[in-house]
């Protein structure tokens, strides 16, 4: 969420930010509204001072024998004023509150200009993508021969985009995100955390999946109270210090953990819908740092080797972009994208966002530290999938298919699955 007074001070330049991410501020609004919240603040506090001297002369003619009469009147009549008065408060300051949700975040000026994909740039590629002297089948076929994977019994149970994975997949999906949590808390120092996986809407709001996002959002609830499922665990890890201030010393903070998360993906049809790359319920390792604001450029960049640093375990080759402007989350202002060769779609995909949000959840979410002076001040917050869970089986899947049909998997993985290769009939073979 924005400050109000700082997007009215920056005018036509957050007019120009936003415009590159396809958002029209309408600054004579904002403006309409702030005036409006603080001509009724100092309307309420003129009649409280003038209640409170009315109240005090009430008192002093009363103690004189003088005659009160007027005084009580107007007394009553200033009440009346201030409960008005309060009443339009409280209404401008839900407009502008509302309005202030739905801007999005200013992007980078390192952001390309742009609206999709098409428009990201590349950053770099590690890896050479595999060459095969047949033609590579893709993750669905693949799972469903070794019978690793099962769609159709998911369907059974759920419907669409649902899958069940078995035997040795099941164990695949279990060792890629023990080994994702160990490399993140012994090489890279973020602490685990269990988190629960339904929020309150305030807390889907302080990391700006609400009111934007809600009919992405599963949602439930016993009797009077509402939940939501979390679409990442990027939503209870940051508002963990929800309405905190951090002591500087603690700063940054990293954070990690192993969570499903749950989207409907309103919106997506065709694209997508057959196999992992896009389900109602996926898992992930999530990571989030909270820092300094001055540390959030290098801190992102520290966030993006991390990512990597399981691709590269995993022997994937995969590429590194930087998001356009327009195609940049609601709430990032700058984003990286690590795509991971898909070899059936000849191309590469996305299988990690990373992005720097600025103070701009901290500020839904009154996170704060304190600067030199000892004031309370924003803190920055960023945040990053390594790795989500299906996305990886799937390209894992693909890369390391034989002509046969079995599937040898990388040397790293072998400590936590205690096999080296799935033949083609699933059986697990050292």
């Amino acid at each position: 969420m924005h400050d109000a007074r700082a997007l009215i001070e920056m005018g036509a330049e957050a007019v120009r930010r936003l415009a590159r991410r396809g958002y029209t501020l309408d600054l004579s609004a904002l403006e309409d509204l702030q005036s409006r919240r603080n001509q009724n603040i100092r309307s309420a506090d003129e009649l409280r001072a003038e209640s409170k001297r009315v109240a005090s002369e009430v008192q002093q003619t009363a103690k004189q024998g003088g005659d009160i009469t007027k005084l009580k009147e107007r007394a009553r009549e200033l009440k009346d004023e201030i409960r008005e008065i309060e009443t339009g408060q409280e209404q401008v300051q839900e407009q502008l509150r509302d309005l202030l949700l739905s801007i999005p975040n200013l992007p980078d000026d390192a952001a390309p200009d742009g609206d999709s994909d098409e428009f990201a740039v590349e950053v770099r590629r590690v890896g050479t993508p595999p060459a095969f002297p047949f033609e590579p089948k893709d993750h669905v076929d693949l799972g469903e021969a070794t019978g690793i994977l099962d769609f159709a019994r998911a369907t059974k149970l759920s419907g669409p985009r649902f899958a069940v994975s078995r035997g040795a997949g099941a164990a695949l999906e279990r060792a890629l995100a023990t080994l994702f949590l160990d490399l993140h808390t012994r090489r890279h120092g973020y602490i685990e955390h269990a988190v629960p996986y339904l929020v309150t809407r305030k807390t889907m709001t302080g990391t700006g999946q609400l009111p934007k996002f809600e009919e992405d959002l599963f949602k439930t609830g016993v009797a009077d109270r509402e939940l939501f499922l979390i679409s990442t665990a990027e939503v209870p890890l940051t508002n963990l210090y929800a309405d905190e201030i951090i002591p500087p010393a603690e700063l940054p903070l990293a954070l990690t953990a192993h969570t499903p998360c749950f989207r409907s993906e309103a919106g997506s049809y065709g694209r997508d819908t057959r196999g992992l790359i896009r389900q109602h319920q996926f898992s992930k390792v999530e990571m989030v740092r909270i820092v300094d604001p001055k540390d959030a450029d290098a801190e992102l960049e520290k966030m993006v080797s991390h990512a990597e640093a399981c691709l590269k375990e995993l022997g994937l080759a995969y590429r590194v972009v930087t998001l356009a402007a327009g195609d940049t989350g609601f709430s990032a202002q700058l984003t990286y994208d690590i795509e991971v060769w898909i070899p059936s779609q000849n191309t590469y995909r996305e299988i990690s966002s990373i992005s720097n949000f600025g103070t701009f959840q901290a500020r839904r979410a009154n996170i704060r530290t304190r600067g030199e002076d000892g004031k309370p001040k924003l803190v920055a917050t960023l945040n990053g999938s390594g790795l989500p869970v299906g996305r990886t089986v799937a390209a894992l899947l693909e890369q390391s298919q034989q002509e046969d049909g079995s599937l040898v998997l990388p040397e790293s993985l072998f400590p936590y699955l205690g096999f080296r290769r799935i033949s083609a009939d699933g059986t697990p073979e050292a």
